[in-house]
Order: structure tokens, then sequence, then C-alpha cells
């Protein structure tokens, strides 16, 4: 369905629901959400890390399997596609992402995990939902029971997702490359929601256009010649040179973008050196990079291999022994909510959330659900929105400076599930329900 006609269908939606119609599906939601929150507890006791989400994913391809969807696992290595085609009309994927974080759980909850395996890294850690994706999967089922016994108010093809490996930023390509918008049928609109450990539990938050980033991860080996610490002139020590790549990567955003283009360049790691008194021949920076375009994500890129070899040269290196800048792939594109379809949707879930929606600046973190968009801009819509996981009673106490709040990926981050829950699957299926008005209705 090309872009024209798309807009042609949904010019005519009215997301907003009528009072009679917000409280059916209000109080549906209320009935299901003490049976939703005892899955939410499971699958926060029993995480599982990115590309191992095997018991996760059999026993909610289970449930979505026996509210009628047709449903294929393995897509993706771990993931699931669940499809319910209930006539004509768009395709409409709804997406949750299933893996956990080699964080040690430190929330105190009685169904706090204790689930401990063994990451990329290959060093054994402990498991934990630290980022929420158990909310996420909790909702996504509550959306599919709630959409699967409407299918008398929409019309057109409901596709249900469960991605792997968000944390990693792989899943959602492993989905594509394994023919999601091939072997399955290709969406007119992708949605999906993400707990937000900056607002309030319940309230919706949202961004037009770039909401999330770039994410470049950037291996620096700086060569040097090694040699005795009380001997420095018969060496080129490679800690001075990095030091000096260090400090001049910081003119890449202050020196060389437009101000009002955002961007961060962060070495997390500087590597080098065993003992007091030896220059070492090598060291090793890595760094995180985060921009929004693609033509400032390229200018940061070559900028910092242009840096590291100009400062090598500096120094005096040869040509054969300059700095090896390795670009991780593949990268997290920035996510990006196609504006108009996003203003669609939220005008409608304003008058359903009324005073619980509020328009956010983009963010510099990353989300891999950017790639449903990029692999076919001609004719997909995209919106990712959050959802607010912070207790009333915890953000009234940070308000007043008395306590500061954990961020996600914290060993610490507790959301109010059954809230993010309740609002998340709402605001999902009201917002599908709008996408898919019955045909002939």
């Amino acid at each position: 369905m090309k872009r024209a006609s798309i807009w042609a269908g949904i010019s005519a939606i009215a997301l907003a629901a009528t009072p009679a119609q917000a409280d059916e599906l209000r109080d549906a939601v209320s009935a299901d959400l003490p049976a939703l929150v005892e899955l939410y507890k499971d699958l926060h006791a029993n995480p599982e890390l990115s590309f191992q989400e095997v018991e996760t994913s059999k026993k909610l391809a289970a449930r979505a399997r026996a509210m009628g969807f047709d449903v294929t696992e393995g897509v993706g290595k771990t993931g699931v596609v669940a499809v319910m085609k209930n006539g004509d009309g768009p395709v409409v994927m709804l997406r949750a992402d299933m893996d956990g974080l080699p964080v040690i759980e430190q929330t105190g909850l009685p169904y706090a995990s204790k689930r401990r395996a063994v990451p990329q890294t290959g060093i054994e850690t402990g498991v934990m939902h630290a980022c929420g994706h158990d909310t996420h999967m909790a909702a996504w089922i509550g959306t599919a029971q709630l959409l699967s016994a409407r299918k008398d108010q929409w019309s057109g093809t409901l596709v249900m997702i469960l991605q792997p490996a968000e944390e990693i930023g792989q899943g959602a390509k492993a989905m594509l490359d394994d023919g999601l918008y091939t072997r399955f049928p290709k969406p007119d609109y992708v949605l999906a929601f993400h707990d937000a450990a900056q607002f309030p539990a319940g309230h919706i938050g949202y961004s037009k256009g770039f909401a999330l980033a770039n994410v470049d991860s950037v291996d620096v080996v700086v060569p040097g010649i090694g040699g005795h610490g009380a001997y420095p002139h018969t060496t080129k020590d490679p800690i001075v040179i990095a030091s000096s790549i260090v400090m001049r990567l910081q003119t890449l955003v202050s020196r060389e973008l437009n101000p009002t283009d955002s961007a961060v360049v962060t070495v997390g790691s500087f590597q080098a050196g065993s003992k007091h008194n030896i220059i070492s021949d090598e060291a090793r920076l890595q760094l995180t990079v985060r921009s929004y375009s693609d033509k400032t994500r390229q200018h940061l890129l070559d900028g910092i291999a242009r840096i590291a070899k100009a400062e090598s040269m500096a120094a005096g290196m040869p040509d054969d022994k300059l700095p090896k800048v390795t670009v991780a792939d593949p990268y997290t594109p920035a996510t990006y909510n196609t504006p108009e379809f996003t203003e669609t949707v939220m005008t409608g879930l304003k008058s359903r959330f009324e005073g619980r929606i509020t328009e956010t600046p983009a963010v510099m973190g990353g989300e891999d659900f950017s790639q449903y968009y990029r692999a076919d801009r001609e004719n997909v819509e995209s919106l990712i929105f959050w959802v607010g996981g912070v207790r009333a009673s915890e953000w009234e106490k940070a308000q007043k400076g008395e306590i500061q709040l954990p961020s996600l990926h914290s060993p610490f981050w507790a959301p109010d599930a059954p809230v993010v829950i309740a609002t998340a699957t709402e605001a999902l299926t009201a917002a599908t329900l709008g996408l898919m008005p019955k045909q002939g209705g």
C-alpha cells in the first residue's frame, strides 16, 4: 500500500472513542489486569538474555495460538510472529521485545529474578528485566486478548511480533533478515511502546520525527612503540597519543557540528599498559557515538577516523602503524516516528487519556524498533511511545528532591507494573481499533 493510499484511508479515522466505548474498553482491561500482572511476575522472575528467549517465546506463543492467531516461532532465531486475518483492511503490526539484561537484580521484590546466564561476553552473570520488557510482553498479551475478542469491531490483518535481542540491537534486523516482510503480511503501520523511568506511572510521552538516536559502538586500537618508562625518548607512547585523540574527539560535537544538531561522542573505556615503569606498545579506546540524522552520523564516524590518524601521525608514528578504527556492524539506526501518523494516533488517544499525554523531546538512547520503518520507508508508518512507570509516591518524593529515581537498566528499576500494563494495553488496543475500522460499518 503506497503512502498516498494510506493517508486516504486514515484521513477518515476518528480514534477518539465515545465515553461509553471508552468505559467498555477500560473495564475490559481492568478485568484482565490481575491475570496480566501474574504473567508479568512470572516473566520478571524468569528473564532470558538476548537470543536466549526460548522459554519466554514458547509460553507466549502458546497463549497467542490459543487466541486463534496463526503463530510462527523461531523467526530471527527466537522471535515469534502471530497473524490474525479478519477481512479487508490495513495491516497493523504490534511489537514487544523479550530480552532481559545481564544485571543482578536489587529491587527486593518478592518475585525478583534469581536467574543466571552467560551473555556474549562469556562471563556468567545475573539476569534481570531491568528495562521493563516484561511489562511490554504482558501488555502485548493483553492487547492480543482484547483484539481477538473484538473481531466484530475491526477489519484487516493484525500482525503481532515478539522480538528477541533488542538490548544488543540485533533482534529486529534478525527478524527482517529472516523474512518478516516477505514471509508474513507487510505492515502499513507499526506500533510499540516502552516503559519509562522519567515519567509518572500511567502518563504517555511521545515525539514526532526522531525519537531515539543512532547508536554506534566504535573501537580504536592505537599502536605505539613500547619501552622502558625511564627512557621515553626511545618510545612512542600510545597512552599520550590516545589521550590526545580523546581530547580532540571532544571538538567533533562542540566545534564541527551546528549547535542545533544534537550528537554525543563518549569514550567509555581507555585501556593501556600493565606496569608502572613500562611504556606499552598499544592503547585501546571504546566509544559510544549518538546522533539522529544519517548525515551527522557519517560526519562523526569520519571525524573519529580522521582524528585518530592525525594525532598518531603528529606523534611521529609511521604509516604502517596508524590506529585501526572499527565501527560495530550492525549498528542501531535512529528511531523515527512518522510525524503525521504520530499526530493522528496521539490526537485520538488524548481524548481517552485526558491530561496524561505529553509531547516530549527526543532522547539519545537507542531502540532497534527503528529497523521496521527503515526497511520500507515509502510504505510503512511508525510510532513508538513511552508509558511512565514511576510510582506516584516515588514521583512526588523525587519532585521534592528527597530521592533520586533509578533509570532504565538500573538493578533497582521496578516500574509500577499494573499501571504500565493497563495503560499500554488500553492505548495499543484503542489505537489499533482506530486504524482498522470495520469495513462497511
